[in-house]
């Protein structure tokens, strides 16, 4: 069997076997075996993405019991599929036939919150905004709010290495990640990373496991910085006649100095969206609208800053919010993109392509010449200071042509962003939907390489096979 093709669980033993063996350290109730409902945990969000029936659907509380979940997959050579809350873009999280689906949810507890050492220590089934309610009470923050922050978990955002609205400033999961207790492919217990805010003994293995899509091993544990909590913002929304001219007004922002603490695009499409599902009430006739904050002592004032070079870049309409409720309200509108787009036609591809914030318009206007050509629905919102975008095709599964139009469309969208000097994912991870533009994107040593990281790690590759490439 090669290396690179995932053992099946078949070859070697029954789920009988397999669930007698779980059974031996694991309570009843912490084991799922009926196909109904083993079959909700098959996929994540990603559309075309295969998934596979697992065998048995895990839900652990403890270290221990991921332990022997491990044991027992060595031993049997069953593959084992992480997941967390599933809200991922990629597939990463998708069943593969016969495996065990370890679902770490039920590890919801944070461990520690220290405000003078400013870490956290939790396990990975924390909820996001869970995590930064506990450490509001203390003062502090914890910065990385990846969009669907409600509901996803503090494992699934390391796994995936997520990104976030406030990115431009604070910066993605892995700047927050100083430890990890991770449950390796046989079982072993290996702790990472350290406590302390410095730090640089070995190699850096904590980093290894952030974006690795449960590939090397098993978060059991993390250990988190925190930042002081930063004063409410104020928002400020810019109209532009075109896309251009807004991405012009970001790089004036970003080059003249500014530091917010937001920076996002919302395409026409996406604005007309948004107004269609929430009746939000935002300009129509705009063909980019740019969302600026500033959590700073004076935002005001950084707000008319920043109101005068969106000016100086063309922008037809500048309005600054006046409180912290206005505030929210625009920031509202675009949490709403991505669902108000689903609305549009029911299904949605979400790309995840960052370019140079230099070729941001190149960006967007290839995007709407790939729209154009496969007579497709594209929005675009994007995390302007990062040069995040999220090209999403809105299609009709339904329709053969139009699924095969979007499939292609998307795979276009890629290629551009490779042109135009970037990468193929920003914060979504590369899961199944994106496994074989990885090699595009680093190449034939590279993905030596990475090959070796894996067989290192996993020599019987039964950690989430068929992930990454």
């Amino acid at each position: 069997m090669s290396r690179s093709e995932a053992p099946r669980s078949e070859d070697t033993a029954t789920t009988g076997d397999l669930v007698d063996l779980l059974l031996g350290g694991l309570p009843a109730e912490a084991v799922l075996t009926d196909p109904d409902v083993t079959a909700s945990y098959a996929h994540d969000m990603a559309s075309f993405c295969p998934a596979g029936a697992p065998a048995a659907v895990v839900l652990p509380r403890t270290t221990e019991q991921v332990q022997h979940v491990m044991r027992t997959a060595t031993a049997l050579r069953v593959p084992v599929v992480p997941q967390g809350a599933r809200t991922g873009l990629s597939g990463a999280a998708n069943a593969s036939d016969g495996c065990i689906v370890l679902s770490l949810t039920r590890m919801d507890r944070i461990l520690e919150i220290d405000p003078v050492d400013r870490i956290a220590v939790v396990e990975p089934g924390v909820v996001n905004a869970a995590l930064s309610r506990a450490v509001g009470a203390h003062g502090l923050s914890y910065p990385p709010d990846p969009s669907s922050w409600e509901t996803c978990t503090i494992g699934g955002n390391i796994g995936t290495a997520s990104g976030g609205l406030c990115c431009v400033k604070y910066g993605v999961t892995a700047e927050y990640v100083l430890g990890l207790d991770v449950v390796l492919a046989d079982g072993r217990l290996m702790s990472t990373g350290r406590r302390t805010a410095k730090g640089v003994a070995g190699y850096d293995l904590t980093r290894l496991f952030v974006g690795s899509e449960g590939s090397l091993g098993i978060v059991v544990r993390a250990v988190l910085a925190l930042r002081p909590k930063p004063p409410g913002q104020l928002v400020l929304a810019a109209e532009f006649a075109s896309s251009a001219a807004a991405c012009d007004a970001v790089c004036r922002i970003m080059e003249d100095g500014h530091v917010p603490s937001l920076l996002e695009l919302m395409d026409r499409t996406t604005v007309r969206a948004v107004n269609a599902m929430a009746r939000m009430g935002l300009p129509e006739t705009t063909e980019a609208l740019l969302l600026a904050a500033f959590d700073t002592t004076a935002p005001a004032a950084d707000l008319a800053a920043v109101g005068a070079l969106c000016e100086a870049a063309g922008a037809t309409r500048v309005v600054p919010a006046e409180d912290p409720a206005e505030s929210e309200l625009l920031l509202q509108a675009r949490r709403l993109s991505l669902t108000a787009l689903e609305a549009v036609t029911g299904v949605t591809m979400i790309d995840d392509v960052c370019v140079p914030r230099s070729r941001l318009a190149d960006m967007l206007d290839g995007v709407d010449r790939i729209a154009g050509k496969y007579g497709l629905t594209i929005g675009v919102v994007a995390h302007a200071g990062d040069g995040n975008t999220h090209p999403t095709v809105c299609f009709d599964p339904a329709d053969a042509d139009e699924s095969r139009r979007a499939r292609e469309s998307f795979d276009e969208i890629m290629a551009l962003g490779l042109e135009l000097g970037g990468t193929i994912t920003g914060e979504h991870g590369v899961g199944v939907l994106k496994k074989e533009w990885l090699a595009r994107e680093i190449g034939p040593v590279g993905m030596e390489m990475q090959r070796a990281v894996k067989q290192a790690f996993d020599p019987l590759n039964i950690l989430n096979p068929g992930k990454l490439f």
